[in-house]
């Protein structure tokens, strides 16, 4: 059964696009004034019937794609107990930690580690002999996120700071269930940035006693399901500075099929782990863990690491992720990426450049209050690099930035920033301006405060000024889809709290409001 709604939201997602062609020549025009063009419609039933057929087959694709793999998952379950934790991992930053620390703060018996051996290669034989084909539509490339509740005031500021940049990538993001389609943002916000929503669990409750699916688990249901072969996944707090269009047409993506961008911390993985995927442990490791708000990926060409990954995430919370991290900072799907093309021997790419935290100083001793997390452009840091995929540099005092507002990739001295991770706290407009342990836009003395001023070098570096840009949309969303959310249900003067801090922060009046 499709949703009772599926023929209004095709009309819709069919205005969308229509909306996204009619406009593509207007985009410079849009970036300036930051208005979102209105959603038109279309009653032509050739064109809807057609939508229909499209979006039948796509999802009957995924389903039947559902049904070959979701027996893999179970047939090769962990049949042991649960590792034993002995402890838990410090979450130590890659240049201060120890290389040759490979502790074990895991307890498993001989037995089980051989169940796992056993249960791990038997999931590799099945998808390295006749893996399950994925649906997706070939040469087509896209953005993927998951969202819903919460998380859609902030995908929204994420899909207009990315179509400021002038990019024109589809995005498709993944909602859990039908209680969390909200009609208006998905069926005329989203479209309108050439968005759509998909609801997983029409695919994943279409096959009899399917695996429960966690919230945490649905970023790699995402990628599986996307309809294209190469997707860019992006958390809902993420955003890009640059067109991402770049980055799947220049090294590393081209050479290497998967990227990865890297965490503050040190890996933690269990020795356990190695044996029992038989790979002999690396002495001393030569990369930080895994930050995966930012994924790059081929289906094409990483299909296996993908199924694989799956498997760790399904088998995560009792298994896999003890395994990969072992308590440590962030234990979670963030280290299955890259843990499932190293067992695979498939190529992948973690950027070394260092990510950074901004924020602002605090008076109550100096301190540092991060709010968000700069990640770097890869194709710069694979020719900074020399092709060294696995070599991370140290962290330099200064974070390594050239004091200037230079953008010529060929005299700056680290490569651009790409990325901004604005995830603690989310920076939602309803809530924002909320006591949190960390307050982004209040200082030590209850004043309104920029968000992001330090590391100054890296403010200076952006070249612009990114924050200002990020409130602009901030802003927009505040007072353009105040009381169209379902969190905001209830909640009054979102867009006068917002505008109040910008006219602080920026002066003047913004487009007649």
């Amino acid at each position: 059964m499709f949703p009772s709604r599926a023929a209004l939201r095709i009309r819709i997602i069919l205005a969308g696009l229509f909306l996204v062609l009619i406009c593509s020549q207007s985009f410079s025009r849009w970036h300036n004034q930051g208005d979102v063009p209105e959603a038109t419609s279309t009653d032509d039933p050739t064109v809807l019937r057609q939508a229909q057929l499209t979006w039948r087959h796509a999802t009957e694709g995924h389903i039947e794609f559902w049904r070959q793999f979701q027996p893999l998952l179970t047939t090769y379950e962990p049949k042991c107990l649960p590792p034993l934790r002995l402890g838990m991992a410090p979450s130590i930053r890659f240049e201060q930690a120890d290389p040759y620390d490979q502790t074990e703060f895991l307890d498993l018996l001989p037995m089980d580690i051989e169940d796992l051996q056993q249960t791990h290669r038997g999931f590799l034989d099945a998808i390295q002999t006749t893996p399950p084909q994925l649906n997706y539509t070939r040469n087509t490339r896209g953005l993927v996120s998951t969202a819903g509740g919460s998380y859609l005031p902030v995908l929204v500021l994420s899909l207009r700071m990315l179509r400021r940049t002038g990019s024109q990538l589809p995005v498709e993001v993944f909602l859990a269930s039908e209680d969390e389609y909200e009609t208006y943002i998905c069926d005329v916000t989203l479209p309108s940035l050439n968005a759509q929503c998909i609801v997983l669990s029409t695919i994943l409750n279409a096959i009899p006693h399917s695996i429960h699916i966690q919230k945490y688990q649905f970023k790699l249901f995402a990628m599986l399901f996307s309809s294209f072969e190469e997707i860019l996944f992006l958390d809902a707090d993420a955003y890009a500075l640059f067109p991402p269009e770049t980055l799947f047409t220049r090294d590393p993506f081209l050479t290497h099929g998967l990227i990865t961008w890297p965490d503050f911390w040190a890996t933690t993985i269990s020795p356990s782990y190695y044996a029992i995927t038989g790979q002999p442990t690396p002495r001393p490791p030569t990369r930080p863990s895994s930050e995966s708000g930012e994924v790059l990926l081929s289906k094409r060409t990483h299909l296996r690491t993908l199924l694989l990954s799956t498997y760790y995430n399904i088998h995560g919370p009792e298994f896999y992720y003890p395994l990969l991290s072992q308590g440590a900072a962030g234990e979670g799907d963030k280290e299955t990426f890259v843990a499932a093309a190293l067992a695979l021997a498939e190529p992948h790419y973690q950027v070394a450049e260092p990510l950074c935290a901004i924020g602002h100083t605090t008076q109550r001793g100096g301190g540092f209050a991060g709010s968000a997390m700069v990640q770097f452009d890869p194709a710069e840091d694979f020719d900074r690099h020399h092709h060294r995929a696995d070599t991370p540099k140290p962290q330099p005092q200064a974070h390594g930035f050239f004091l200037s507002t230079n953008n010529d990739s060929t005299t700056r001295s680290t490569p651009r920033a790409f990325f901004i991770h604005a995830n603690y706290p989310k920076f939602d407009p309803a809530t924002v301006f909320d006591a949190h342990e960390v307050n982004p836009a209040i200082g030590d003395d209850g004043r309104y405060t920029r968000a992001w001023t330090g590391p100054p070098e890296i403010i200076r570096a952006f070249g612009r000024d990114v924050e200002k840009e990020f409130w602009e949309e901030i802003r927009w969303t505040a007072c353009e889809l105040e009381g169209k959310f379902r969190s905001w249900e209830g909640k009054k003067g979102i867009c006068k709290r917002v505008k109040k801090y910008y006219q602080a922060m920026y002066g003047g009046r913004w487009w007649g409001w």
